[in-house]
């Protein structure tokens, strides 16, 4: 009757505990603590990397700040949430630090990029899969056109699907600013696009 019992599930990561002993400067528990956080702050970093950066150097450059940080890692938010912050503030520091692109004009679009946005000004059902990769393309360059805040709410709003609530939560931003800045945000986008189109022949 016991035996169902005989492979134990793995024991469930003690954040706390963990902290406690890496501000005890237990190396052993830095490390797990790191391979814990990892795949966290590697997906964020991915999703709002500056272009001329190094997605593995800005990793370890988010790890530095966090465990340069820990001490005043209060607990009144999970780890995670708190992490998430550092992580979107070193890419949107780095990202300020970029220069500003110069407008996007048509004449900067691959063939097959003005031919997906030909297709779908022209209001066509479907694109195939060329087009489609191609349309991802030209809503990065779009996107590029923002401010790294703007950039940020439009990528994690629409791109990555997330909602207001987790947006806040990982930004710290209340709602109220969210919802104007993506009102914002949105009204500069299309402001980009009409610039773009505008440049057409």
């Amino acid at each position: 009757m016991f035996a169902s019992v005989s492979v134990m599930p793995e024991p469930e990561f003690d954040v706390t505990a963990c902290v406690k002993r890496v501000r005890l400067r237990d190396e052993e528990s830095a490390r797990a603590l790191f391979r814990h956080l990892y795949p966290l702050v590697a997906r964020l970093v991915r999703s709002h990397l500056p272009r001329r950066t190094s997605a593995e150097d800005l990793v370890q450059t988010v790890f530095m700040k966090v465990f340069a940080s820990l001490d005043s890692f209060s607990g009144a938010v999970p780890l995670e949430h708190w992490v998430s912050r550092i992580a979107i503030n070193t890419c949107l520091n780095q990202l300020a630090a970029e220069k500003a692109r110069p407008e996007l004009r048509w004449a900067d679009l691959s063939e097959e990029q003005a031919q997906a946005l030909e297709a779908v000004t022209a209001g066509q059902a479907e694109l195939d899969p060329t087009q489609n990769l191609a349309s991802r393309e030209i809503v990065e360059k779009l996107l590029a056109q923002l401010a790294p805040t703007d950039r940020l709410l439009m990528t994690l709003l629409h791109l990555e699907g997330r909602s207001v609530n987790e947006v806040r939560q990982i930004t710290g931003w209340n709602v109220p600013v969210i919802k104007i800045r993506a009102f914002r945000a949105r009204r500069k986008l299309r402001k980009h696009f009409e610039t773009l189109m505008e440049t057409k022949g």
